[in-house]
C-alpha cells in the first residue's frame, strides 16, 4: 500500500494528466473557476464531496496543502474550516497576499478514480504611491516636470488636481508624469496626485510647487491729510520671494526716524508714516518695490485738504484743479 503523500500526489499529477478540467460529479459543485480576494483579506477555496469519495487533497501548484485532515504546508495562515457541512471540504488561506495568486487543485478519489476541480485565486491590491516628485522652486517661464509613480492590480491610474494659492482647484490631466511648460505664477500651488484602481479609497500625495516671479506693485494710492495730522502713504505689491521696499521724495531714499518718518513693511505692504504732517512733507513720493526677480516702482502724493486730485488720487496742478472745479459747476446747474 502506498504512503500517503505518494498516494496523493501520484493522483494528483494523474488527475491533471489523463482527467485535465474534468470535474468531480461528487465534488464540484461549490467551487468556481476564479475566487478574487483584495491583499490582506481571507480567502476560502470550497471543494464538495460526498459519501463515494474516499481520498481528497488540496494541492497549490506542486505543493500539498492539506491532506485529508493531514497539514502537509508549513504556512500558519493556510488551515482546514472546521464546523463545515460534510458534503464540504474547505480550506481558509488568511491575510492574502500577491504571492498566493494562482492555481489551486482539489483533488477527489472516488471508486478509485482520482478526478480534480480547480480553482484561479485572483489577488487585488489597493492603489499606492510608490513614488513621488519633492516640492520644486522654480523661476516664472521655466519649464517644470512632475511624477507620480504608483502600484495596484487591477492597474493603477493616476490624476492630477491643481490647488492654486487662490484655493482654485482644476483636474490638470492624467498620468504619472505632469509638464509644466514655461510655467505662470498663476500655475504655483499645490498638485495633487491620485492614485485609484477601484479596490480601496484612493492615494494620494502632494507636490508643492513655488513660482518666483518678479514685483507688481497692485495698491498706491495718494493720501490727503491736514497738517499737524498723522499720515500714511500705502504701497502693496505682489511678488515672490516677498519683496523688498524703498521709499523716496524726489530723488532722496528716506530711512526711519528721518524728519519724523518711519516706514513699517508688512509681508507685501509697505507704509510711509508721518506722525505730524508739515507743509514740506506735501509732495510726491516714490515707493520701490524689488526682489532677485525684478524691480518696479510707484508713485504716490500726500496733499492737503485744500487739493483737488483726479480719480487715481493723483493731486492737481492748481490750474487743473480750477478747470475741473469750473466744469462740475456748470454740470450741476445744467443738470437743473
Amino acid at each position: 500500500m502506498y504512503k500517503p503523500v505518494c498516494f496523493f500526489t501520484l493522483s494528483w499529477l494523474f488527475a491533471m494528466l489523463i482527467f485535465p478540467g474534468v470535474p468531480a460529479r461528487s465534488g464540484d459543485s461549490l467551487l468556481k473557476d476564479n475566487i478574487t480576494v483584495r491583499q490582506g483579506d481571507s480567502a476560502v477555496l470550497k471543494c464538495g464531496v460526498d459519501s463515494k469519495v474516499t481520498r481528497v487533497a488540496w494541492l497549490n501548484r506542486t505543493t500539498i496543502l492539506f491532506a485529508g485532515s493531514e497539514k502537509w504546508t508549513l504556512d500558519p495562515r493556510v488551515v482546514l474550516m472546521e464546523n463545515t457541512p460534510a458534503t464540504e471540504y474547505s480550506i481558509k488561506i488568511l491575510a492574502v497576499d500577491v504571492h498566493d495568486e494562482g492555481p489551486y487543485v482539489c483533488t477527489i478519489l472516488t471508486n478509485k478514480k482520482p478526478k480534480s476541480t480547480k480553482v484561479h485565486l485572483i489577488v487585488q491590491v489597493p492603489a499606492r504611491i510608490t513614488n513621488i516628485s519633492q516640492d520644486v522652486t522654480v523661476n516664472e517661464g521655466s519649464n517644470v516636470n512632475l511624477m507620480c509613480v504608483a502600484i495596484g492590480r487591477p492597474e493603477a491610474s493616476v490624476v492630477w488636481k491643481h490647488h492654486s494659492v487662490r484655493g482654485v482647484r482644476k483636474f490638470v490631466m492624467d498620468g504619472e508624469h505632469l509638464e509644466l511648460r514655461a510655467i505662470t505664477k498663476e500655475q504655483s500651488g499645490s498638485y495633487e496626485c491620485i492614485a485609484s484602481n477601484d479596490i480601496s479609497t484612493p492615494d494620494t500625495g502632494t507636490v508643492q510647487v513655488t513660482v518666483n516671479y518678479p514685483p507688481s506693485i497692485s495698491s498706491a494710492r495718494s493720501t490727503g491729510t491736514p497738517v499737524g495730522q498723522k499720515g500714511v502713504l500705502q504701497c502693496e505689491a505682489s511678488a515672490v520671494p516677498r519683496p523688498d521696499f524703498e521709499w523716496y521724495k524726489e530723488d532722496r531714499r528716506l530711512f526711519n526716524g528721518l524728519n519724523g518718518m518711519k516706514i513699517e513693511n508688512q509681508g507685501k505692504i509697505s507704509m510711509l508714516v508721518f506722525f505730524n504732517v508739515s507743509e514740506e512733507d506735501y509732495g510726491n513720493y516714490t515707493c520701490v518695490a524689488m526682489n532677485k526677480m525684478g524691480v518696479t516702482n510707484a508713485s504716490i502724493i500726500l496733499y492737503g485738504p485744500g487739493a483737488m486730485h483726479d480719480v487715481n488720487g493723483a493731486a492737481l496742478s492748481p490750474y487743473c484743479a480750477q478747470s475741473l472745479a469750473v466744469t462740475v459747476t456748470l454740470l450741476y446747474f445744467l443738470k437743473f
